[in-house]
Parts: C-alpha cells; sequence; structure tokens
C-alpha cells in the first residue's frame, strides 16, 4: 500500500510539473485540488507548450510500463484526441536497453544448457530495445543465424502496482470526470491489462508466430521467421534472424527499384486475407515490426516480427464488418445503420432513420474527394465515433482492427501515395462474401460439426419425446389450444426431413451417410419445434 502510495504521488508530480493537471484541474473535488498544489510547482519549460507533446513527456519520465501504456493509447483515436495520438506515436522502439550482462544472465538462467553448448556466439549490442523486452543477435553452434528476444528484468512487480494505480485513477475519473464516462478509461485498462499479460509470456508470442507462419507461407505475401521452440520459454524467445529492409526506408528500398504500388497493394491484401480468410491478424504493425524482403524486389513481398498481439473476429462479426464495408463504400447509409443495429453493436431502440443521417452527415463529406484520397480507415474511425453517440459499446476485437487498419493504411500510403485501399478492398469482399455461402464452405462447415452433431444423436429421441410431451401438456393448458393439424404438420415434416436424410445416406460412403442422417434427424427435429411454437 505504502509502494502505491508513492507511485500514485510521484505520477502526480510529473503530470503537475509538465503542467498536465490544468487538462482536469476544475473537475476535481475541493480535497483533490489542494492535493495538487502540494504537488510542487509547474516547471516553467513546459507552460504554453502542445499537451500532447507535454504527455509524451511525462510518460516518458514514468518508465517503461507507463510507456507501454501510452503506446496503447496512441493506437486509440477513439479515445484520444488526433494531436495527442500523434505525439504518443513516437513512444515506439525509444526506450534505453538495460545492461547487456543481465541479458546474458537471464538467457543462460532459462537455457536448458550452458550457452557454450548452443550458441557460438551472441552479440553484446541490442539489437532493437522496446518497454517490455530487448533482443540480441547471436548465432547457434550449426551455423545458424538467430535473434534471442529476453523479457526485461522484474517486470511483473513493477507492472502489477501500475495497474492497480491505473485502474484507480480510472474509476475516480468515472466517479469525477463527466467526459470520462465516454472515454471508458476502465475499459481501456482491461485491455492494456490483456495486451501486456500477452506481451509477459514469450510461448504465446512463440504460438502466434508458428500460426502466422503456417498461414502466410502459401500464399508467399508475407514471411515470418521461424521459431526454436525447444530454446525459448515464458521469458525468453530464440527465432530466425531476418536481413529485411525496414519498410519506412523508403530510400533504401527505392536504391533496390521496389516496385512500390505492388508492395502497397500487397500490405493490404494480407491484412484483408488474414482478417477474413484465416481470422487472425498481426495487430502490431507499426513499422518497427515489419520489413520488405531483399529479394525479387519487382515482386515484393513482406517480412513481419513481434506476434505477441494478434487479433480474430467471430464469424458474425466478419460477416456484418464486410457487409457494413461494402454499404459504406456503395452510400447505402441505411442499410449500414440496419447492420449495426442487427449486429447488436448499438441498442435494438436505435431509430435507423435518425442513425441514417447522422451516418451520412459524417461520410458524405468524405466521399466527395476522389477514391485514390480518401482514407479507408479514417472512415471506419468516423463511423464508431459516430455509432459511439448512439450508444455503441466499446467492441474491443474492432478497436484492435481498427487500429491494424490505420497502420497498414499509414505505410501503404507512405510506400505509395496514391493507394486505392478500395479497389483492392472492394472484389476481395464481394468474392469473400460469395465464398461464404457457397456450397463448398457450407459442405465443409457441416462436416467439421458432424462429430459434435453425431456425439448428441443418441440424445436426439429422449430430446424429441420431452419436448412433444411438454408441447402436449402446454396446449392442454392453453386457453386456445393449437390445432390437430399443426401437431400433425409438425411431426409430418420431422418424419419427412428424418426419412430424407436416411434415404440420401444410403447413396453415400458410410462416414457420410451417417452425417446426412444426423442432420435429416437435427432439422426435422428443430423444424418440428418451430412449427409447434
Amino acid at each position: 500500500m505504502k509502494v502505491a502510495i508513492f507511485r500514485a504521488l510521484r505520477v502526480g508530480r510529473q503530470l503537475k510539473k509538465h503542467n498536465l493537471h490544468l487538462l482536469f484541474k476544475a473537475q476535481l473535488p475541493w480535497w483533490a485540488r489542494t492535493l495538487v498544489i502540494l504537488l510542487g510547482p509547474v516547471d516553467p519549460k513546459w507552460r504554453g507548450r502542445p499537451r500532447g507533446e507535454a504527455l509524451r513527456a511525462c510518460i516518458e519520465s514514468l518508465g517503461p510500463v507507463v510507456i507501454k501504456f501510452g503506446q496503447l493509447l496512441s493506437t486509440r483515436p477513439d479515445v484520444m484526441p488526433a494531436d495527442v495520438s500523434k505525439e504518443l506515436a513516437k513512444l515506439q522502439d525509444q526506450v534505453a536497453p538495460f545492461d547487456p550482462k543481465e541479458f546474458m544472465r537471464l538467457v543462460e538462467q532459462s537455457m536448458p544448457e550452458p550457452l557454450s553448448d548452443i550458441f557460438s556466439e551472441i552479440s553484446p549490442e541490442p539489437l532493437a530495445s522496446a518497454s517490455v523486452a530487448q533482443v540480441h543477435r547471436a548465432k547457434l553452434l550449426d551455423g545458424s543465424d538467430v535473434v534471442i528476444k529476453c523479457l526485461r528484468p522484474n517486470l511483473k512487480p513493477t507492472i502489477d502496482k501500475d495497474i492497480a494505480l491505473m485502474y484507480f485513477v480510472a474509476h475516480l475519473a468515472m466517479k469525477y470526470l463527466p467526459e470520462a464516462k465516454r472515454l471508458r478509461p476502465v475499459e481501456v485498462v482491461d485491455e492494456y491489462k490483456l495486451t501486456i499479460e500477452r506481451e509477459l509470456n514469450l510461448r504465446i508470442e512463440a504460438g502466434n508466430a508458428s500460426l502466422f507462419r503456417r498461414n502466410s507461407l502459401p500464399q508467399k505475401l508475407l514471411y515470418i521467421p521461424e521459431v526454436y521452440f525447444d530454446l525459448s520459454s515464458d521469458t525468453v524467445m530464440v527465432s530466425e534472424y531476418i536481413d529485411g529492409i525496414p519498410v519506412n526506408d523508403v530510400d533504401q528500398l527505392r536504391a533496390q527499384n521496389t516496385n512500390f504500388k505492388l508492395l502497397a497493394e500487397r500490405g493490404v491484401e494480407i491484412f484483408f486475407t488474414q482478417v477474413f480468410e484465416q481470422n487472425f491478424f498481426h495487430a502490431d504493425m507499426h513499422p518497427g515490426n515489419i520489413f520488405v524482403s531483399r529479394k525479387t524486389p519487382e515482386n515484393p513481398s513482406y517480412m513481419a516480427v513481434d506476434c505477441a498481439i494478434s487479433g480474430s473476429l467471430t464469424q458474425a462479426d466478419q460477416y456484418y464488418l464486410a457487409r457494413n464495408l461494402l454499404a459504406i463504400f456503395r452510400r447505402n447509409y441505411r442499410q449500414v445503420a440496419e447492420l449495426h443495429i442487427a449486429s447488436g453493436w448499438v441498442p435494438a431502440t436505435t431509430r435507423v432513420g435518425d442513425f441514417e443521417s447522422a451516418i451520412r452527415s459524417v461520410c458524405e463529406p468524405i466521399f466527395e474527394k476522389p477514391l485514390g484520397e480518401i482514407s479507408f480507415a479514417n472512415v471506419l474511425v468516423s463511423l464508431f465515433q459516430t455509432a459511439r453517440e448512439f450508444e455503441m459499446q466499446v467492441q474491443p476485437q474492432l478497436v484492435l482492427l481498427q487500429k491494424t487498419l490505420l497502420n497498414i493504411e499509414g505505410l501503404g500510403r507512405q510506400l505509395y501515395p496514391q493507394l486505392d485501399i478500395w479497389a483492392t478492398a472492394h472484389p476481395f469482399l464481394e468474392r469473400w462474401l460469395k465464398n461464404r455461402f457457397h456450397p463448398k464452405t457450407l459442405w465443409r462447415s457441416l462436416k467439421d460439426e458432424a462429430p459434435e452433431l453425431l456425439e448428441k444423436l443418441p440424445e436426439l429421441p429422449h430430446l424429441v419425446y420431452s419436448a412433444l410431451k411438454n408441447a402436449s401438456a402446454n396446449e392442454c393448458s392453453a386457453p386456445e389450444p393449437k390445432t390437430p393439424k399443426t401437431a400433425s404438420l409438425s411431426g409430418i415434416t420431422w418424419l419427412g426431413a428424418a426419412a430424407a436424410g436416411v434415404v440420401v445416406g444410403m447413396y453415400l460412403p458410410s462416414s457420410d451417410a451417417a452425417l446426412w442422417v444426423a442432420g435429416g434427424l437435427c432439422i426435422g427435429y428443430f423444424l418440428a419445434r418451430t412449427l409447434k411454437r
């Protein structure tokens, strides 16, 4: 408790020093305003400076854990003003490295054998230093070039204290600052807690990297380094070293005659493939994690590292998001409003006409520009901000996707300013929606569900008997019972569907026959229950 209080006072002192107390002083209760006075004077050099710059400097002064939180806030344009987000984005990869001797000690502690029996060489200079981990180059005894990623020492206790303090401040803000209810500070801290916990377990990152590698190898548009699982642990990860050009090093890319247009378009293609086809997307695609292969610059491909933060969507979210994006760019705002309500993103009581008008007022000015100048990500941000006025709850999976799209579009426009994301996204989304309901897709889905259906098949007779018995009891007690014709019709429907399944099954291989029988019984059962209602 004493440590937490001192930490809170240090945070308060830094806020006061950087003149940031003025942002919320008027909304504070009298006792808190008194405490602000006791925190000491404002540093003269921060008087009159932009708030974003002051906040970034304040966060840097509070150490790597708070820096990581600042990085997260920089990716939340829905809760942070644009000028602040821009400044906080500068927090990427600016953390001072820790002692190389301590790095070696931590790595040796996690290895199954002495370092000399595994590595022929480990560079004493860090290759990269981030807020929670540090990376050094190394070479295995067989000559393979690798990198060793190691978590910073004694990070967990500090993180636990800072997270507890963040929750305390978030709850205070919810209580005393009216604007906080819209910004949802407690949910922002929840998101940060989940993100930092994932990054503190390098086994999670290793597993993510392995799945990304398996997914991306067939397309050959994105290369993910191989992970050495036998040399990796919760705190250390060893993976293949990749020699790529940083994606924001335009001069070096231009020197090797890279096809910028194709490179930018492939970044968009990778994003939509991961989101919709693979349903597992890299959610930390800032320039420090993305490289361009030095091979075949005329037919360029990407390389990616740091797979700790990933995202996925439910099938329902995929479907509604794809239809929303198509409807937006067709300017069908009525459908956008209806889809938001149907998906449950906004309350069912929302008036469609009012919501449609609000969306139109935001999107129409954007679409007055040529398509090549429209920011696809900003359209999505504007849409979510508008929906939030209609009590749209924060959707963490969509916020993560929005952040990733902002990164992808920013990188793409940096590489090729004329990038038209819609030209790549439009045919992709239409093709994906068409394939979603293709008979082959439905058949694959049905086969995936077959084991569960067959497992429940023995229970069906009992369920049918119970349903019919309950229906009969309800008919007897109801003031206006259903006609025998309805009951008879539902029974005939059930028997007919089951018989159809059996007949079709007779002409299929044994495994498929069982599937069709089970499917027929299930369809008949649910049709019968529906008709009885």
